[in-house]
């Protein structure tokens, strides 16, 4: 019996094709067509390995989570988590396409099931159940995304911001905020310190509500 002729490229040559693409140029240039050209095959010849765009994404988010460093856990949940989001930030910059390719995501890839299962595995020792823990990780991964996003886009204020806060000050009519700024001057807002907050929060409320 006659079989047909063997694929030409690998899945797995096509996603690593896509995400080179979106590594360079952005998420917005992973085409069917751009990502065939990378390989040297024909667009249509492209769903043969993937049936759509969204897919290849799927496929995308969950090859790079294979990628992310992961430190041994401690058993303590606060640092746990804390790293977990830290070795997410590394991912997202490393990946800059990575936050926006998030939403609506299909995660059910191994990589993907893995950071979910690190996540569980670092939320255990604070007592909440599955459910509760699953939300807890989705607002991490929100967060962290939201952070990188804005570190990416370079979130520091402009000169003329700097100086029409500075004017607005001076007035006298913002005195808490003239005290913030005053009581924050030198202090530098981290990553980690702002996660740390962040994390410890949810956790507390999320027990308060249980008991």
């Amino acid at each position: 019996m006659a079989r047909g002729r063997p694929p030409a490229h690998t899945r797995d040559q096509v996603v690593d094709a896509a995400i080179a693409v979106a590594d360079a140029e952005g998420l917005d240039a992973v085409t069917m067509r751009r990502v065939a050209t990378e390989i040297g095959a024909g667009a249509m010849s492209l769903y043969t390995y993937v049936p759509t765009r969204d897919s290849l994404l799927d496929l995308m988010v969950d090859r790079v989570g294979g990628t992310a460093a992961r430190a041994d856990l401690t058993g303590e949940w606060r640092r746990d988590l804390l790293t977990v989001a830290g070795e997410q930030r590394a991912l997202m910059l490393a990946h800059p396409w990575l936050p926006s390719a998030l939403p609506n995501r299909r995660l059910t890839g191994r990589n993907t099931l893995a950071y979910l299962e690190r996540g569980l595995a670092a939320l255990a020792p604070t007592g909440l159940d599955g459910p509760t823990r699953l939300e807890l990780i989705a607002l991490v991964t929100g967060f962290v995304a939201s952070y990188v996003t804005s570190e990416l886009a370079g979130a520091a204020p402009s000169d003329e911001q700097v100086a029409l806060i500075g004017e607005a000050v001076a007035s006298g009519d913002f005195p808490h905020l003239a005290a913030a700024l005053a009581d924050g001057r030198g202090r530098e807002l981290t990553f980690e310190r702002v996660a740390d907050w962040m994390i410890t929060g949810l956790v507390t409320q999320a027990r308060d509500h249980r008991s």
